[in-house]
């Protein structure tokens, strides 16, 4: 299995931009983090973060430990008051105490005797610049962001193994099975594949540059056989909410997730009698316990309010949420929880509300996750659970649209495929 782009340049006009990119002035002390990262226009002008480089050398220079606004302009050789005016500028640009160790940033130098420096460029992110411009008679500063290009990616293959081993050892990012049972978190169990089910999936990737992957944005399209049965995810958008239907508009999504995590092991279900691993006694267990490594985000399975966020000497660290006047989740053993959250706090499915971990009455790390209906504990892996919204009648022609784009994309990219790689 291999992924592919529907889109590709001609051998010749890589070779092109490679000579030019060669061709560019640069000196030495580069990190490779955003030194290629120049273009050239219609004039064949040079450029990098903005700026016309035809004349100028650019020399790019690790923040290291201690290092500071001050300390970066004084070794640069500007004297004191250039400095502090240098400083202001900055500061309107970029939060002087944001400079981390391992950052970096960039003179620009006039190519000739006084080797002036014309400008500085310092990193905030991968794509997002600040620059000190000196060729006014005043020193101004200004943001450069980089622009972000989606493009869409493909891939498929037969399981012989996790999804998530599958696409690593394909060459794919092994993200993307995290991706892929998000949009089916009710309809397959990811634990439970089988040898020989499949997948077809098409997704964009954010890219810096047009070359340099920043992740994964969004799933355009999946088609996954699993136990001889086709499973199929097309998104649309109504309300102003994107989500994934099945070929006959029905919502893939569950008024709840089919579980707290995204991948785990049960250690332990619902019983009215279970032998206590700590107690050494019988007594009952009314949820289930999902094993999975500390520090595991824990997900909350519906929309709903936090009524508590508390420790408790069984529970050790636990979260209680009401969903509704019917339904409330528990979710204990905690490590931690989730930076903000407070009672009160109204929280959406699937947002992250604490950490695995193993704290109260635990022999290792796992979730203890209990459900209550009216009061009274359930289990949650038999609860039956209402669908979302299905597509609109009124939206059904442009829906039926949709899901014939996906598809015939979908088969297109496979036709390709096969094609590419006999």
């Amino acid at each position: 299995m291999k992924q592919s782009v529907n889109k590709q340049l001609p051998v010749y006009i890589l070779c092109f931009l490679f000579i030019i990119t060669l061709s560019c002035k640069q000196t030495a002390e580069q990190t490779g983090e955003g030194m290629g990262d120049d273009w050239m226009d219609d004039l064949q002008h040079i450029y990098l973060y903005g700026i016309c480089i035809d004349s100028l050398d650019v020399t790019e220079y690790p923040i290291k430990s201690g290092d500071n606004p001050a300390s970066i302009f004084a070794g640069l050789g500007f004297s004191p008051a250039k400095a502090d005016s240098i400083g202001k500028a900055f500061r309107r640009v970029l939060d002087p105490t944001k400079l981390r160790a391992g950052m970096h940033y960039c003179t620009f130098t006039a190519t000739d005797s006084a080797r002036t420096i014309k400008y500085l460029s310092f990193a905030k992110s991968l794509t997002d610049f600040a620059i000190v411009d000196f060729t006014a008679d005043t020193v101004c500063s200004y943001e450069f962001n980089k622009d972000i290009v989606l493009k869409r990616l493909y891939a498929e293959g037969t399981l012989n193994s996790s999804l998530w081993n599958v696409l690593k050892s394909s060459g794919v990012d092994p993200l993307l099975a995290i991706k892929i049972s998000d949009v089916f978190d009710w309809q397959i169990d990811f634990y439970d594949v089988k040898e020989g089910d499949s997948f077809q999936v098409m997704y964009d990737v954010a890219y810096i540059d047009d070359t340099i992957p920043l992740s994964i944005s969004k799933i355009e399209g999946v088609k996954f056989i699993h136990q001889r049965k086709e499973f199929m995810a097309i998104p649309f958008t109504q309300d102003s909410i994107s989500e994934y239907f099945d070929r006959e508009g029905n919502s893939l999504r569950k008024a709840f997730l089919k579980a707290p995590l995204n991948f785990f092991r049960i250690t332990s279900r619902f019983s009215n009698s279970r032998f206590h691993p700590v107690l050494k006694r019988y007594r009952a267990h009314h949820g289930v316990d999902y094993a999975a490594l500390t520090g595991t985000p824990v997900r909350t399975i519906g929309d709903g309010t936090v009524i508590a966020r508390a420790f408790e000497g069984g529970g050790g660290n636990y979260v209680k949420i009401k969903h509704n006047a019917v339904y409330t989740t528990t979710y204990m053993h905690l490590s931690g929880f989730a930076k903000g959250l407070q009672i009160g706090k109204r929280v959406q499915q699937g947002e992250v509300i604490g950490y695995v971990g193993s704290t109260g009455l635990s022999t290792g790390p796992h979730l203890d996750f209990r459900v209550h209906k009216n009061g009274q504990p359930i289990n949650p892996l038999s609860m039956e659970v209402p669908p979302g919204e299905p597509v609109k009648p009124e939206l059904r022609d442009s829906f039926m649209l949709a899901n014939q784009r996906v598809s015939a994309e979908l088969d297109s990219f496979h036709i390709n495929h096969n094609n590419l790689y006999k």
